[in-house]
């Protein structure tokens, strides 16, 4: 299990239409640096990655090497290429730029731009558990009540133990969630999210127990909350 490299595909190509900001989510300053730099970060810094697919708007691809990665020294950026029209197409587009550099005992972990709270520790045990069998999904307990609700009426309330919140990273052998992209796109299927693909491909997803703190940062109050884990990350300065 060792001698596997893992690589990552950040998915940052969303446009943050819900954030109600005038440049696009992952380029929000959070203490003084964008949110994609705070995840970058992560995997850069993490001995277990051996390099990382970007994926961003084809339009905001020189913005991003310069003001992004370029900037903050993220080296382990193999290539930066444009996403699709949904998060699944470009997950897509990552998966074929490595092509070139992973092998098909690989792993990838799949990891959304705007999730700058992954630990270290949580990204490498979601490597080791993918490395074990055939995917891992980082997730949190539900801490709410579940309502099914079709026309605007409740139909139907699901145990809460047994519903998990999904985060990312989520995390699979390179060959194995390539071809379940492929079956996917192949058969117009549009997942919604990588490891729905790899279960309908009859797959075996693994959980990983998360973190509440694992926000992905979508929306003003978002934003609020992740300033408040990084003040008191500083201790209260920031």
């Amino acid at each position: 299990m060792n001698t596997l490299r893992a690589f990552a595909i950040i998915p940052a190509a969303g446009m943050g239409k819900r954030m109600g900001a005038s440049i696009n989510k992952q380029y929000l300053l959070l203490a003084g640096k964008p949110i994609l730099a705070h995840t970058l970060a992560v995997f850069q810094e993490s001995p277990a990655i051996a390099g990382i697919i970007l994926v961003t708007p084809v339009d905001e691809i020189p913005f991003c090497r310069a003001e992004v990665v370029e900037r903050y020294g993220l080296s382990k950026v193999l290539a930066i290429v444009p996403g699709g029209a949904e998060r699944q197409h470009s997950v897509m587009n990552g998966l074929q730029a490595l092509q070139g550099h992973a092998a098909d005992n690989d792993i990838v972990v799949i990891h959304d731009g705007v999730r700058p709270f992954i630990s270290a520790s949580l990204l490498q045990e979601s490597i080791n558990f993918a490395a074990a069998g055939d995917g891992a999904l980082v997730a949190v307990p539900t801490k709410d009540t579940i309502k099914v609700v079709q026309n605007g009426m409740v139909t139907a309330t699901p145990e809460r133990a047994s519903l998990w919140q999904a985060q990312t990273p989520q995390t699979f052998r390179f060959a194995q969630i390539l071809q379940a992209h492929q079956q996917a796109a192949a058969e117009g299927f549009l997942g919604t999210d990588d490891c729905s693909l790899l279960e309908r491909a009859n797959g075996t997803i693994r959980i990983v127990t998360g973190s509440y703190r694992n926000i992905k940062i979508t929306t003003p109050e978002d934003l609020v909350l992740a300033e408040a884990f990084l003040k008191e990350a500083a201790g209260g300065d920031l």
